[in-house]
């Protein structure tokens, strides 16, 4: 993630995509500050028609009091948007939906946007791994690491990766989720819970890969692909989402911590939500 010390003064060539006459720097000398922020996925996923499309780094302005608004704001937490409005206003480069982002794309910027906000300080409750007692600790959000995408796709600019089951042999072409697809995902799944409450199995292996199956031995049948998938042997199954989980580009959201119970080293996932920008 950028150093504090990455944190610059807004360049002259994106000077135009922000308010020309600001009394906070005609009055008080005061410019908010930019940061180059480095993508995961490092932009080949996205499609040339995309603003996202071949960028290794976007510029993010640092988050002010407006940006807390949006964190203040209860409709946009209802309807699931909070995070995507929050992007939207910090990114410099307004052509660019956030909801065409990778996840992990966004989990980038959602980190880089609340060190420039709050700081590298994260205080979060955490687990011991040894000794099972919870605790209260301080975590540096600088130090996590970026996990880049981990092969090639089937074509630039495509989201489109293959994979060989071991069991059965097919070949699939698969997707990484974005954050359209995070929230379509979680709509159908609210929709399924008020259709079935009693339901006991709530299906989310298999929805994960009819989410991300584009097709399976060149057939895109949906039909197809969603009987195959509720028929696929659980190897396929659990090695195709192994996979999945290995080259998808992200962070690396795994903290190291020292247990003050027992004293052993143990490891925290820094979750991401509306209260990750709260430091308290």
């Amino acid at each position: 993630m950028p150093k504090r010390s990455d944190v610059t003064q807004i360049p002259q060539e994106v000077i135009s995509q922000i308010p020309r006459s600001s009394p906070a720097q005609d009055v008080f000398g005061w410019t908010v500050p930019v940061e180059q922020i480095p993508l995961p996925s490092g932009g080949i996923v996205y499609p040339q028609a995309s603003s996202l499309h071949g960028k290794e780094t976007l510029q993010i302005k640092a988050m002010t009091a407006q940006e807390e608004d949006i964190l203040m704001s209860r409709a946009l937490l209802r309807d699931g948007t909070m995070l995507q409005y929050l992007i939207r206003s910090c990114l410099i480069d307004k052509s660019i939906d956030p909801e065409e982002m990778l996840i992990g794309d966004r989990n980038a910027m959602l980190v880089s946007i609340r060190i420039t906000g709050y700081g590298t300080d994260y205080k979060a409750t955490a687990t011991c791994t040894s000794c099972s007692k919870p605790g209260s600790y301080v975590f540096n959000l600088s130090s996590i690491g970026i996990k880049r995408l981990g092969t090639a796709p089937v074509g630039l600019g495509r989201n489109e990766f293959d994979f060989i089951l071991p069991i059965t042999g097919k070949r699939v072409i698969f997707k990484l989720l974005t954050i359209r697809d995070e929230r379509e995902i979680a709509q159908t799944q609210e929709r399924m819970s008020k259709l079935f409450p009693d339901a006991k199995v709530e299906g989310t292996v298999t929805r994960q890969l009819e989410n991300q199956i584009v097709s399976i031995d060149g057939k895109t049948d949906r039909s197809a692909i969603v009987s195959f998938i509720k028929s696929m042997p659980a190897g396929d199954s659990r090695a195709l989402r192994k996979h999945m989980a290995e080259i998808e580009p992200g962070l690396d959201m795994q903290m190291d911590f020292t247990c003050r119970s027992c004293g052993a080293e143990s490891k925290a996932v820094i979750p991401l939500g509306a209260t990750f920008f709260w430091p308290e």
